[in-house]
């Protein structure tokens, strides 16, 4: 075996990997736990980048369950070292100090006339406690968070939809929005096949198993 890639539910999982002698393959991370997520981050850069050609100063909203999310984590980082502005939204029960470092949280009706991208993400019901989940609405949560019609049709002319997929359709956004004009989501599951092409040839140029 040459090289692996990973998704497990525990944060950095691949730190015990990395400190066993015994492990002598590449470790591609396709996701630990709620800590980061790198090939959906750099698909998203890639995605960005097509649609405007630069980072700095762009307005970036990611909004949604941010508590569980690697996709956030990764995506502010990333953001904040190439420049853009980023900004949190979603129930502020999920806002913490970790994301207060790279952003600010406001309402979503505050976010949606000024961002360049609205990023959502989905609610991760497999993370929620089961009083949470016991309690959630679907309509109630589109209606105080979500993407409605009335949301997208404030945005900019310029701006675009983004979601990491899957989407919880008519709860984080708006079931006919998904496929709508400024939504960018199959673009991202299409540039997600070619990064994750370039990660994996990468990883093995590395080790000297393929040429340039």
């Amino acid at each position: 075996m040459d090289l692996v890639a990973i998704r497990d539910r525990k944060n950095e999982y691949y730190k015990d990997l990395i400190e066993d002698a015994n492990v002598h393959v590449g470790i591609a991370n396709g996701g630990d736990g709620s800590g980061q997520h790198p090939s959906q981050s750099l698909l998203d850069m890639m995605t960005i980048y097509e649609e405007f050609g630069y980072f700095k100063g762009l307005k970036v909203a990611i909004v949604g369950d941010l508590a569980h999310s690697r996709v956030a984590r990764s995506n502010m980082e990333v953001l904040n070292k190439l420049g853009a502005k980023v900004y949190f939204g979603g129930p502020q029960k999920w806002f913490n100090q970790d994301f207060a470092e790279y952003g600010e949280w406001h309402e979503i009706d505050e976010l949606v006339a000024e961002m360049d991208v609205m990023m959502f993400l989905r609610v991760q019901h497999e993370r929620l406690a089961d009083n949470e989940n016991g309690t959630f609405s679907d309509e109630k949560y589109h209606e105080m968070y979500g993407l409605t019609h009335q949301r997208e049709s404030r945005m900019k002319d310029s701006a675009i939809i983004m979601h990491p997929a899957p989407v919880n359709r008519d709860v984080e956004i708006a079931d006919e929005l998904v496929e709508c004009d400024r939504s960018r989501i199959f673009a991202q599951m299409t540039n997600g096949v070619f990064i994750r092409m370039a990660i994996l040839a990468s990883m093995l140029r590395y080790r000297g198993l393929i040429e340039e």
